[in-house]
């Protein structure tokens, strides 16, 4: 299975929202970002999307439900 640049992009993307990278991950994910407009519109879109959530959100999230999340997004669960 091959490891495209998008894909690796795709693995840093909510580390970068989150701004949880390393300057070198940083600096990776801005360069393939910077480049490529289907990255550049899921980042806008999960920034959105993070924004929306922030401001209409009444209440918090339970503990735990955001690694569940997480681990269902990226396969780990």
């Amino acid at each position: 299975m091959s490891h495209t640049p998008c894909d690796a992009c795709e693995e840093l993307l909510q580390g970068y929202l989150d701004r949880e990278l390393t300057e070198t991950e940083v600096a990776q994910a801005e360069s393939h970002l910077d480049g490529c407009e289907y990255c550049r519109r899921r980042y806008r879109f999960e920034e959105s999307l993070r924004q929306y959530v922030q401001t209409t959100a009444v209440e918090r999230m339970p503990v735990g439900l955001m690694e569940k999340l997480t681990q269902l997004r990226t396969g780990d669960a």
